[in-house]
């Protein structure tokens, strides 16, 4: 059975991003372990649903990115860090139709979601500036949008440094959810 890896079909449909620590990439098949273990890890979920991923419910997430691209022709980057050559995240645009009041139909969303011992490195505002600016190329013209819990003080920084102001308070999935919007001239 052939793998998805380097040079597979997925590399022609992500754009890789450069910054001086970072590339993002496609994600590939051989990503899943680094993928699993952040998002099965509590203190990085702990503001995005609070249940930790299985291992199965880590590999349907990888299978997913792909289908972003080539549906939407936007979708997460795989976080990679130069020096080490690990894949120590995710970020990206995404339109899931979420079940939201107000929706946010429209609006591309961006999410992030960071390995706990690379945050707090800087890393996060880096990925988040070079997806931004390949945004304003790609959109145009255009509104984001990010859903941030009340409670992630991180997050809510992270976005309000980029540029992201608080829009409104609202319920996602019964919990408090806050709604930051940007907007591209």
């Amino acid at each position: 059975m052939q793998r998805a890896g380097a040079g597979s079909a997925v590399d022609g449909l992500v754009p890789v991003l450069e910054t001086e620590r970072l590339r993002l990439r496609g994600h590939r098949a051989e990503d899943h372990e680094a993928l699993a273990a952040i998002w099965a890890d509590p203190e990085v979920i702990r503001y995005m649903g609070g249940t930790p991923s299985s291992w199965q419910e880590s590999w349907m997430r990888l299978l997913r990115y792909p289908g972003l691209w080539a549906l939407l022709g936007y979708g997460f980057w795989a976080i990679e860090e130069k020096a080490s050559g690990r894949m120590i995240g995710d970020i990206g645009y995404t339109d899931f139709k979420r079940e939201i009041e107000p929706p946010l139909d429209g609006m591309p969303e961006l999410g992030w979601a960071l390995a706990r011992d690379t945050q707090g490195k800087g890393y996060a505002s880096e990925a988040l500036a070079a997806v931004l600016a390949w945004g304003r190329v790609h959109f145009g013209a255009h509104r984001a949008t990010c859903i941030i819990d009340p409670d992630n003080a991180a997050s809510i920084r992270l976005a309000t440094k980029a540029g992201f102001r608080f829009s409104h308070a609202t319920t996602y999935r019964g919990d408090p959810t806050h709604v930051f919007v940007r907007d591209e001239a």
